[in-house]
């Protein structure tokens, strides 16, 4: 009987797959693009329908359509399973041996985390008042009912009772975050959301994995609003609440819109912009890659469309958010915009108040963030007596060299930059020279630290790739360990791996699960895995060829650099030999660019 893995190999080509990702060019029998995991300018990546695989002759991503997914979406392989399943229409079983056995610390937290949401759920239904207040913002029936609303009764214990009540271990209520322990050892523990409106937050493949609860009756005690914790399913630089309903949309329309709050986006959402998400319960982190080794909530967002449009309230809190916002999304490379909302509006109260059409005209009107920012500095600039006027002006001056030359500076394009330093001149009567002066400024101070940033997100990069790998091959060792009859000598594996397994040893569950599922009739295990140790010395080799161009850099003895050069020539060579024999170019395929 066919697996779930072959089940949606047959219903879904990688060709399908992976364009419906990123814009594919064909080249002979294969398709080719730039990779979506590294920056480059030419394309490097290729995919090959015939074995189901692709390969970046640039930085050695490679897989099937189930690793892309879990690689693009920063899923783990059970959320790329799910995810594929459902667009293959392939119904999953409860499938590993394994797992029926014992199911992993991740998978337990996942299932406390579903019976936490349809809780809530049920309690809203009977609650009419929270549901009248939910209707009062302009919320329908079928965005509560789609975005799982739900209800936090007023009272210390009743989610942990009803919890316990489905056989849930404390250990696994208070790791999931929905818990807490008293100081006092000899009480029970106590629930952590009471007496809040419930929005769960969800991963790219919807499975749920926090909550972000707003007070209902304010006691001028609590906070507004109360966040999950980060538990070992749940980052909050990992996730963007809505994520899993508006990446379909961002795809689509070629960009996203970021609000703050809930009630924002499902508003947006109710408004005809399923490409809004929010940052409610989340944080946004300044790289692409979490500090998991995942992808990050905006690394995601700019992989689906590098345009963003900004809607942030129009109070202070609000402009300090499109301030770190905006300057990340620069920073990775994106098209930055910003709606400009009226004071003390929000757009929940522009969609509700003033209807959709007015918050499509908002977003239609929105700016490029340094136009936004430049207007708004020179608008607090504005005076008729003279003195104060020329007062504002080095105030204004100040702050476009403090708050909107850095926004320039992260800009990628040169020539997009003159074009704002033309603006900025124009509009402020400060000379081209003397903004072109302070960007130098700014651009050396800046230098390093892009520089840091972008050489650790690259050891980050090289570092999961590893990790993946060395995680396979440990999982399919653990898998036939189990087998009466293995079909490799797995004892092999485990010393090939040696210390390095040691790091997964919290995860055997669902490594054995992927395992399984992926390989158990897969007749060519022994490739595979040979595959996956020839991946291995590959990135073995990339760590030595950074080393070596490391001593390059800094050496400077003649003779010792032509030992090095001669060391990264075999070096590569090696590498090449590697990639040549895992994806050799057909008659009809052109060499892969450099």
């Amino acid at each position: 009987m066919n697996s779930p893995v072959e089940k949606i190999k047959e219903r879904l080509g990688i060709e399908e797959v992976i364009s419906s990702y990123i814009k594919l060019e064909r080249a002979g029998k294969n398709l080719k693009a730039r990779c979506p995991f590294h920056n480059e300018k030419t394309p490097s990546f290729f995919i090959s329908p015939d074995r189901g695989t692709y390969y970046c002759f640039g930085c050695a991503a490679s897989g099937d359509i189930f690793t892309f997914v879990e690689e693009f979406e920063g899923l783990d392989f059970k959320g790329a399973l799910k995810l594929l399943a459902d667009r293959a229409g392939v119904q999953l079983e409860p499938y590993s041996r394994q797992a029926k056995e014992s199911k992993s610390e991740k998978e337990k937290l996942y299932e406390v985390m579903e019976e936490a949401t349809s809780y809530f759920e049920n309690n809203l239904k009977s609650n009419e008042e929270a549901l009248d207040y939910l209707k009062s913002r302009g919320l329908n029936e079928k965005s509560i009912k789609d975005f799982r609303i739900g209800y936090a009764i007023l009272d210390w214990r009743l989610l942990y009772d009803y919890l316990k009540s489905k056989n849930f271990t404390d250990k696994e209520i208070e790791f999931a975050g929905l818990a807490k322990k008293p100081e006092d050892k000899n009480k029970a523990m106590y629930d952590r959301f009471r007496g809040r409106i419930m929005f769960p937050i969800a991963d790219s493949s919807g499975r749920i994995v926090a909550f972000s609860g707003r007070i209902f009756v304010d006691d001028e005690k609590s906070a507004k609003y109360l966040n999950s914790p980060e538990t070992p399913i749940f980052s909050k630089n990992a996730v963007l609440y809505g994520i899993d309903k508006a990446k379909e949309s961002i795809r689509k329309n070629n960009f996203s819109i970021l609000v703050e709050g809930q009630t924002d986006l499902i508003l947006s959402h109710q408004a005809g912009y399923r490409n809004t998400v929010a940052t409610s319960g989340t944080a946004l982190s300044d790289s692409t890659i979490s500090k998991k080794n995942v992808v990050s909530n905006l690394g995601l967002v700019r992989r689906l469309s590098p345009n963003i449009v900004l809607g942030f309230d129009a109070d202070k809190a609000g402009a300090s958010a499109t301030i770190r916002a905006g300057k990340i999304a620069l920073s990775l490379g994106m098209d930055v915009k910003v709606v400009n909302m009226p004071e003390g509006i929000d757009p929940a109260d522009l969609i509700g108040k003033s209807g959709a059409d007015k918050w499509k005209e908002a977003i239609k009107n929105s700016k490029h963030i340094i136009e936004f920012l430049l207007v708004k500095v020179l608008k607090n600039g504005e005076s008729d007596e003279r003195k104060v006027r020329l007062d504002s002006a080095r105030q204004a001056g100040r702050e476009i060299k403090e708050k909107i030359l850095p926004f320039v500076n992260a800009l990628e394009s040169s020539i997009e930059k003159m074009h704002f330093v033309k603006k900025i001149s124009e509009e402020s009567d400060i000379p081209i020279s003397a903004l072109e002066e302070d960007l130098k400024k700014i651009a050396k101070e800046e230098q390093f630290e892009r520089e840091e940033i972008q050489e650790a997100e690259e050891a980050q990069v090289k570092k999961r790739r590893k990790d993946n790998i060395e995680s396979d091959l440990f999982g399919i060792a653990l898998w036939q360990k189990t087998l009466r009859d293995p079909v490799i000598d797995f004892k092999i594996i485990f010393e090939k791996l040696g210390e390095a397994s040691k790091k997964y040893e919290n995860t055997k569950e669902d490594l054995i699960y992927q395992a399984e599922i992926s390989y158990e009739n897969e007749n060519n295990l022994k490739k595979n895995v040979a595959e996956m140790f020839s991946s291995l010395e590959e990135e073995r080799i990339n760590e030595e060829l950074v080393k070596k161009m490391a001593e390059l850099r800094h050496n400077k003895n003649k003779e010792l650099e032509i030992g090095i050069i001669k060391e990264i020539a075999s070096l590569t060579k090696k590498k090449e030999d590697i990639k040549n024999g895992r994806f050799p170019p057909k008659a009809d395929q052109p060499q892969a660019e450099k």
